[in-house]
């Protein structure tokens, strides 16, 4: 089914072919925080063309790692159980990448999937098992979030989704340079002193909690 063919009988090739197109893995990525809507799939891609995004789920179906459902009188798309076995492969992945993410650009943007994603990347079961049930509301660029953690499990809520509710124990507010608190180059303190999170409710000591739960250590 795929458009690309390496033309060598390799199951590393094979997966490539199935997930290496341009779009196809972020597509998956989205997919893996729950079931989206075509128009949310897009809306979590701004720059992808309609027609890639279009080619991309027809693939993906091909191949037996997405599928469409309906859900509340509308289609949704969800990853198979087949599909699902991708998660510790774009955890992983998301891992790697961090080591060499850089700075933001102006231009770049968090979206509420990525930004999902990137702290299950970087949650810490053993650590979080060591502290009380702590919730978090995050504003983090245009991603809003409620992320729960309770013993060595973590919940994240889009804003937008049912089950949002307020009143979280710590809520702050913070652009791409989170990753700075995420790897460790700044201390909590030193965030907030610098304005890269800005504590909106809440004992801005949680932070340190935080910080602690998410962690990825950079190049």
């Amino acid at each position: 089914m795929a458009a690309r063919d390496y033309g060598q009988y390799c199951a590393i090739t094979r997966a490539l072919e199935l997930v290496g197109e341009r779009w196809a893995l972020l597509i998956v990525r989205d997919l893996l925080v729950g079931p989206r809507r075509y128009g949310e799939l897009a809306g979590g891609l701004p720059r992808i063309p309609s027609n890639i995004l279009a080619t991309r789920l027809k693939d993906l179906q091909s191949a037996g790692i997405i599928r469409r459902i309906p859900h509340s009188r509308v289609i949704v798309y969800e990853l198979t159980p087949y599909g699902r076995e991708l998660e510790p492969i774009v955890l992983a992945l998301g891992a790697w990448g961090f080591k060499a993410l850089g700075d933001p650009r102006e231009e770049q943007i968090i979206t509420p999937d990525s930004m999902t994603m990137s702290l299950r990347t970087a949650f810490q079961p053993d650590v979080a098992a060591r502290f009380p049930a702590t919730s978090y509301e995050a504003d983090v660029g245009s991603a809003g979030l409620l992320v729960r953690v309770s013993g060595g499990t973590l919940q994240v809520t889009r804003r937008e989704d049912p089950g949002w509710e307020g009143a979280a124990d710590l809520a702050f507010a913070a652009g791409p340079d989170i990753h700075r608190i995420i790897s460790g180059e700044l201390t909590p303190d030193e965030a907030v002193a610098t304005g890269v999170v800005r504590v909106l409710h809440g004992p801005g000591d949680l932070l340190n909690r935080f910080a602690s739960t998410f962690h990825l250590a950079a190049a």
